[in-house]
């Protein structure tokens, strides 16, 4: 080879790696500005549907949920999250020096994003060296649990992008104190506590500008992990993060090392207190919402806060509804005596009104009290009878029964109810025991068809609670609640339709999206042709002259079917009126509100004429004023009973029930009744005479239609008034009936 082909091969070989490098070079180039390029258009489209991030209240955690009446107007708005935001001079300085110092040591050099910081997490994740810290600053954790909150747990790149621009813009927008108040016044502390005025209330029963250094420590170590370090359930994990808020607020030198040492060695001084934000014209139906709410929500859902809840509350009616209310309550002068009232629209379930109590408050030594009376459970007394009523009619008894109701009866060893004041009420049909409220006849009827029949009605109507299996809860010795008696006083009213009773209408987020709503669904659960005999023998205990709410068709002004039953518990403690139309089933309870005490009136002993009648009528005339008649549901059959005679009776002859037998009269106090009989051989039938005392001294007091006390043993003879049980107005009736 010669000389000058060597040469051309080495030239030809060093420009082909000339060539080369660069080639790789241009490549690597090339890639670089494609992929910066590819990034920014990704990036740019992580960022194009950002939230709002331009108003301070973008970064509450909640927006106030706010409630609804029927026609739209807000009741009541609070925060289901327990805050209450705070300016930064509000704040202890040991809180805001001992949170930069825990969460975000270069808070005030970083313009939102802190790379040192972002470095130093890293090396402490991968090379260990202890509690390095997050690598997200104060700024990136307010915008991650507020305006970024739908996204918090997302751990993806976008998610982080997007996190990191907004804080950065917000640094551009607020102060470095703006930013520090607005994360102080969001972050969650736990137990429900959003905010640091909220957290030194639920956990210190202070204000935030009150707290000692180790009150503030402790609450600074909590939003790292709310559970893990919260000191009612973890004290030692809580107390092992206060002191880590020590040392670094020590080697911040924001604390000497006195104080650290000092109070390290110190417990945490505990002292739970509570925060509520809710105020209400209707408090305590705003506060049965937000029970349901806690019911059917999840924390989570609950705590994401900015909810618009509807209801079914009619303004006008609840106003009618309070009114009613309160004026009877002012006019008894007994300042120890509250009442409810709830009011249901048949045709859909809705509480159109919810009267809780009177005095709505925290002060027992003013009167006041949170315990919604509507939803508080008491013994019914004689309300309960209409439950026993369609049960025996749902077993095949007829309304045209005949029941011997004595004054008094021995139906069990221990147990011996009787009738109000030992009235004597002779042999009757079991609508007119009920238009009279007889107990000793309607314990019978219990017996006859079976507790456990009584208590499946019960449930059946709508009502939760179990009722206890004694005979003694036919004539109401179960507790419950207004709202459970107008559940099934409702589902008697619409001829056997059951709803249940609906307080919410819609849900929507803060965005406006609907999350939950309403869908009618009644149940046809008792056969129609029962219900309105039911409703017939109802609308007699208003429309007999002797029946127990009689006095009501003097008070009222309305056009309309009326139907109900009155009831009293033992010694005049809860006086009663369930009464319904074919439009509203409205059930009012008064009694003494914090014991169970005997109920006086202007002085006398309390009954159903003086109390809830009164109410229940002074609401309806207001509540359906104006409105056209309408009429109970008519069934299209007629229903099937068994025949009079097949029925036994502890305490009834069962010759009162054979064919041809008649009831001449009916007796009434310290009276005998008579009965004769037609000729068709039936043995005669001997009323016993009503006795003067009780045949077991031992049993306690009755008051008036009540059946006892839920031990079974109740329905005794009646304690003697000392005053006069009537006012002297000459319509009401000559005994408190019950």
């Amino acid at each position: 080879m010669g000389i000058r082909t060597r040469r051309a091969r080495a030239h030809s070989k060093t420009h082909f790696v000339g060539f080369g490098l660069a080639g790789v070079l241009g490549f690597i180039a090339l890639l670089c500005v494609t992929l910066a390029l590819s990034l920014g258009a990704v990036v740019s489209s992580w960022l194009e549907d950002l939230p709002d991030y331009t108003s301070a209240d973008a970064f509450l955690v909640a927006e106030p949920t706010r409630v609804y009446d029927a026609d739209g107007n807000e009741i009541v708005a609070y925060y289901l999250q327990n805050r209450r935001s705070v300016d930064l001079d509000e704040i202890s300085d040991y809180v805001k020096r001992g949170t930069v110092d825990t969460e975000d040591k270069r808070f005030y050099q970083h313009n939102g994003v802190d790379p040192e910081g972002i470095l130093r997490a890293a090396v402490g994740q991968v090379f260990g060296g202890g509690d390095q810290g997050g690598g997200s600053t104060i700024t990136q954790q307010l915008v991650r649990w507020t305006v970024l909150s739908d996204e918090q747990f997302e751990n993806t790149l976008r998610r982080k992008v997007r996190e990191a621009y907004i804080a950065i813009q917000m640094e551009k927008t607020y102060t470095k104190d703006q930013i520090l108040n607005m994360y102080l016044n969001a972050i969650f502390y736990g137990n429900g506590a959003y905010g640091i005025e909220a957290a030194s209330i639920t956990y210190f029963n202070k204000h935030a500008n009150e707290l000692t250094l180790n009150e503030a420590a402790t609450l600074v170590g909590i939003p790292n992990s709310p559970t893990y370090y919260d000191p009612f359930t973890n004290y030692e994990n809580c107390k092992s993060r206060r002191n880590l808020v020590l040392s670094r607020m020590l080697e911040a030198g924001d604390i000497t090392q006195e104080e650290y040492d000092t109070t390290c060695a110190e417990e945490i001084p505990l002292n739970p207190g509570q925060l509520t934000d809710s105020q209400s014209a209707y408090p305590y139906f705003t506060d049965y919402v937000r029970n349901l709410l806690l019911q059917d929500f999840s924390s989570d859902t609950i705590q994401a806060g900015g909810l618009n809840v509807y209801t079914t509350l009619d303004p006008e009616k609840q106003q009618a509804a309070e009114k009613a209310a309160s004026d009877r309550i002012a006019a008894s002068g007994n300042d120890q005596l509250g009442a409810a009232l709830v009011s249901i629209d048949n045709s859909n379930g809705y509480i159109v009104a919810m009267v809780g109590g009177q005095n709505y408050g925290n002060d027992a030594d003013a009167g006041q009290s949170t315990v919604n009376l509507a939803t508080n459970k008491r013994q019914t007394g004689s309300s309960f009878k209409a439950i026993v009523l369609v049960a025996a009619l749902q077993e095949g008894m007829s309304p045209t029964v005949m029941i011997n109701c004595p004054s008094s009866i021995q139906i069990t060893p221990t147990y011996r109810p009787s009738n109000i004041d030992y009235h004597n009420y002779g042999v009757r049909t079991l609508a007119s025991a009920t238009a009279v409220s007889s107990n000793t006849g309607y314990v019978q009827v219990a017996e006859a068809i079976g507790m456990d029949k009584v208590s499946d009605m019960a449930k059946t109507l709508g009502i939760d609670t179990q009722i206890e299996s004694g005979l003694s809860s036919a004539l109401g010795a179960t507790q419950l609640s207004p709202l459970e008696m107008a559940e099934a006083y409702s589902t008697i009213a619409t001829g056997g339709v059951h709803r249940n009773p609906v307080a919410i209408t819609r849900i929507e987020d803060r965005n406006g999206n609907v999350v939950y709503e309403h869908e009618d669904d009644p149940e046809q659960v008792v056969d129609e042709a029962i219900m309105s005999d039911v409703i017939d023998v109802l609308e007699g205990v208003i429309t007999q002259s002797d029946g127990t709410a009689h006095v009501a068709l003097s008070m009222l002004d309305i056009d309309q079917p009326v139907a109900g039953k009155t009831g009293t518990s033992d010694n005049y403690a809860d006086l009663w009126f369930c009464g319904f139309t074919p439009q509203l089933t409205t059930v009012v309870w008064t009694g003494r509100m914090h014991d169970n005490q005997r109920v006086y009136y202007q002085g006398v002993t309390g009954g159903g004429y003086n109390l809830p009648i009164p109410i229940w009528c002074a609401y309806m005339n207001a509540a359906l004023d104006g409105e056209d008649r309408e009429e109970f549901p008519v069934a299209d059959h007629e229903a099937t009973y068994e025949p009079n005679s097949s029925w036994t009776f502890v305490g009834t002859s069962s010759s009162v029930n054979q064919q041809g037998w008649s009831q001449t009269t009916t007796s009434t106090q310290g009276q005998t009744s008579e009965t004769t009989e037609t000729d068709d051989g039936a043995d005669d039938t001997t009323e016993p005479t009503t006795p003067t005392t009780p045949a077991t001294p031992e049993t306690p007091a009755t008051g008036g239609d009540a059946g006892g006390t839920g031990d079974g043993t109740g329905g005794g003879a009646p304690e003697t008034p000392t005053e006069p049980t009537t006012p002297a107005t000459p319509e009401t009736p000559t005994t408190p009936a019950g």
